[in-house]
């Protein structure tokens, strides 16, 4: 991800929870905060509930490929947390996919 770092720290997701705008689809929520960066910063969570650590695993990489392969295409200095919900961690990768881009084309994240 040549313009983007993880988000790490508790606080920072919580901040995101209470002051970015949000969009929720079937499959994942969507996070969003701009802030005064050059880089954009991503979080994924899965839920402990909603499978076994390998399938988590599985839908993390994919959201992490999609947003590489659009990487380009969002605003520099967004911070974004994608939410798995309990459908996300069967969905195939091309509905992710459409729901993610559709997800942040609603909160005005691409260019």
């Amino acid at each position: 991800m040549e313009f983007s770092a993880s988000l790490k720290e508790n606080f920072e997701f919580r901040r995101l929870y209470r002051k970015g705008k949000s969009a929720v689809g079937p499959h994942i929520v969507l996070y969003a905060l701009c802030r005064e960066r050059e880089n954009n910063r991503v979080g994924i969570t899965v839920s402990a509930k909603l499978a076994k650590a390998v399938r988590r695993n599985k839908v993390r990489r994919r959201l992490r490929e999609i947003y590489r392969l659009n990487e380009g295409r969002f605003r520099r200095g967004t911070d974004l947390v994608i939410v798995v919900r309990g459908r996300g961690v069967s969905a195939p990768y091309r509905v992710l996919e459409r729901e993610f881009l559709e997800l942040a084309k609603g909160l005005a994240l691409l260019r």
